[in-house]
């Protein structure tokens, strides 16, 4: 009810696939950036990337609540002049406070749930699983799939071809791979 009477649900959604997109690529650098560099312990790449996106989180968290909290009050306070009236103790007052959490956990949450996606193959290295060397692929796999389903969300929320805005992230990503690969051949 509260994501309904504020219209939350599209920000929160472009909340969601923007930082989950800017934590799958900042995952992606870091991994490319590791293998070229020819990191061979688990727990650096995994420090890194969790690091890097920890701090993205929160970030988002702090940001996302900061910004929609004076925002929310903001057109809280205009609906309050222009009924003349005080709107302490309203349905309208509890979900604008609501919405400044939720906002604040889907952004800071994103970046932090597609990093430990891309760092999945990584974790198994660090529990004796798979070998560090034996991560990178796998990783940059479910980091450009992670980049594509996202792309194909905003293709769907969009009510277009999917498979077109699918394509795109995941150019997106291959071209971050490419170039990182490029800077690593300097």
């Amino acid at each position: 009810m509260y994501l309904r009477i504020t219209g939350m649900g599209p920000i929160a959604r472009r909340y969601f696939v923007k930082n989950g997109f800017d934590g799958s690529m900042t995952m992606l650098g870091i991994i490319v950036g590791s293998w070229v560099v020819g990191v061979a312990r688990a727990e650096i790449v995994v420090t890194a990337g969790l690091g890097a996106c920890l701090a993205m989180g929160i970030s988002g968290l702090f940001g996302a609540y900061m910004t929609e909290r004076a925002e929310r009050k903001r057109d809280l306070k205009n609906l309050e002049n222009a009924m003349m009236t005080k709107l302490d103790d309203s349905v309208i007052t509890d979900a604008s406070s609501f919405v400044s959490f939720y906002a604040a956990i889907v952004d800071g949450g994103s970046p932090i749930l597609t990093a430990i996606i891309s760092l999945l193959p990584f974790i198994l290295s660090l529990n004796g699983l798979i070998a560090v060397e034996s991560a990178y692929i796998p990783s940059f796999i479910v980091t450009l799939v992670t980049l594509f389903v996202l792309g194909m969300y905003l293709g769907k929320i969009a009510k277009e071809n999917a498979l077109l805005y699918g394509i795109q992230t995941l150019l997106a990503g291959i071209i971050t791979v490419a170039i990182a690969l490029l800077l690593g051949a300097v």
